[in-house]
């Protein structure tokens, strides 16, 4: 057992931010630092000692204290006891948390790209709600992944790409469509990017032509005439 567990770069838990995620960011950090038995047994093992359970408690106690906001460390200042001190703050917080996860539900069925936003941009939103979800406790299928993705960019826009890709399928995986949709777009935006190009250089050409002619019109025009262009 290490007695001064690592510092760790967790945002402090001010009652207002994501709990689950500083759950799991604290745990890591306690396991990281052997400390994960205080939490998850009610009592200590046979092997270890009434000291040292005492001071791994302590230990415990006071890493996850330094997580905490003033105004949450309050509330469980005096906890000598990791377990209870974890106990504590999951019942003041973890209905928050149960409302949240509805909530980040909700979005995932209905999650649709934005307009104007990139797909790169898109897939980093639909990264952080699968991660906002897995820390809630909730996970989700990883076709059903793959489909929500699958249908959340506009139809109009990508319905080929869509139907090509389902086409002669059984199934579906979250990281392939990812990955097939961004080749895709790449793909689209250079197609665009050509086509921009090559419309610039046909009115380019056009508008050449047309100085030309209007020289050749002033060279030919006989004394008096007036220019037409």
């Amino acid at each position: 057992m290490n007695p001064h567990p690592l510092r760790i770069d967790v945002v402090k838990f001010n009652g207002t931010n994501n709990f689950g995620m500083w759950r799991c960011e604290v745990m890591a950090a306690l396991t990281t630092s052997n400390l994960e038995d205080t939490l998850r047994l009610e009592k200590k093992r046979n092997s270890t000692t009434e000291e040292d359970w005492d001071k791994m408690n302590r230990t415990a106690c006071g890493l996850i204290r330094s997580c905490l906001t003033q105004d949450i460390k309050y509330n469980v200042l005096h906890e000598t006891s990791a377990r209870q001190l974890w106990e504590i703050l999951e019942k003041k917080y973890l209905t928050k948390c149960i409302e949240s996860r509805l909530q980040l539900k909700s979005k995932l069925y209905s999650f649709q790209m934005k307009k104007g936003c990139s797909i790169n941009e898109h897939l980093n939103r639909y990264t952080k709600l699968l991660i906002d979800l897995v820390n809630v406790d909730v996970e989700v299928d990883e076709e059903d992944k793959a489909v929500i993705l699958l249908n959340s960019p506009p139809v109009e826009e990508y319905e080929t790409f869509t139907l090509t890709l389902i086409n002669d399928r059984k199934s579906l995986n979250y990281n392939e469509v990812s990955a097939a949709l961004a080749n895709y777009d790449t793909r689209r935006q250079d197609r665009l990017s050509s086509l921009t190009s090559t419309s610039a250089e046909a009115l380019a050409v056009r508008g050449r032509g047309s100085i030309g002619r209007a020289k050749v019109n002033v060279r030919d025009r006989s004394p008096g005439q007036i220019l037409e262009i």
